[in-house]
């Protein structure tokens, strides 16, 4: 398998190294279920810089909140959060939040365009999406929106790293991967977040997200966070 690096560097992923990389995944999938992959040593200090990076998101959201939910209301009068049911670890069910970046009538508006619908269903992202509010734009492109998920961070559900969390709606779109994707807790990066988040499709973010599983460590982890910030900075794949 090539090294973590490389495949985080490569954009986009082409058809061929999907293809080389899917039986390498299904064998290191079998061997992971006779043999922990991870120590408890990594586990340790993986939950220790997950609290710690918490409670600093945390802290710069209760900084910035004051202004962001007023530019909120003040755009369309509807809720500053949104909540919705994702799938974590072991694909266990749970409410993450958000700063809410679309309109108050998001889903219902999705439905009411089939054209929408069926370009949501290919990449679960719509490119110049509609429903996406003015201030929302900023929040998506900086990432702010997703600050009120360090509260699932904190509680455990979430890690800082990790695959994205998904909908249940996206589940057969991971194919026979889903099991060994969700294995891990979601997380606010990961390796597809910063290989151009949008940009990436279902079968592209299934080799991302299993190869992290197979290969997680605490340097990982490390090297993804720093890879996040000018990932973030540059607004790479984000719409």
């Amino acid at each position: 398998m090539r090294s973590i690096s490389k495949l985080g560097e490569t954009e986009p992923y082409q058809a061929n190294l999907i293809m080389e990389h899917t039986q390498d995944i299904f064998f290191a999938y079998n061997v992971l279920l006779e043999e922990p992959l991870t120590s408890q040593a990594y586990e340790f200090f993986k939950r220790l810089l997950d609290i710690c990076g918490a409670l600093l998101g945390l802290f710069v959201l209760a900084l910035l909140l004051p202004l962001i939910a007023f530019l909120i209301v003040l755009e369309d009068r509807g809720p500053i959060f949104y909540a919705h049911i994702r799938i974590g670890q072991h694909s266990q069910p749970f409410t993450t939040y958000k700063l809410r970046s679309m309109t108050v009538d998001a889903d219902a508006y999705l439905k009411a365009h089939p054209e929408l619908f069926e370009a949501w269903e290919k990449s679960g992202k719509l490119e110049r999406d509609p429903r996406i509010t003015r201030i929302g734009n900023i929040l998506r492109r900086t990432s702010l929106d997703e600050l009120p998920q360090m509260v699932n961070v904190l509680r455990g559900e979430m890690s800082l790293v990790g695959p994205r969390a998904i909908q249940f709606s996206e589940i057969e779109r991971f194919g026979e991967l889903i099991k060994l994707r969700q294995m891990v807790k979601p997380g606010l990066t990961g390796l597809w977040q910063v290989s151009g988040r949008s940009m990436t499709d279902y079968e592209q973010r299934s080799i991302l997200d299993c190869t992290y599983v197979l290969n997680r460590s605490f340097w990982m982890d490390a090297h993804i966070l720093l890879k996040t910030i000018p990932a973030v900075y540059h607004g790479v794949g984000a719409y």
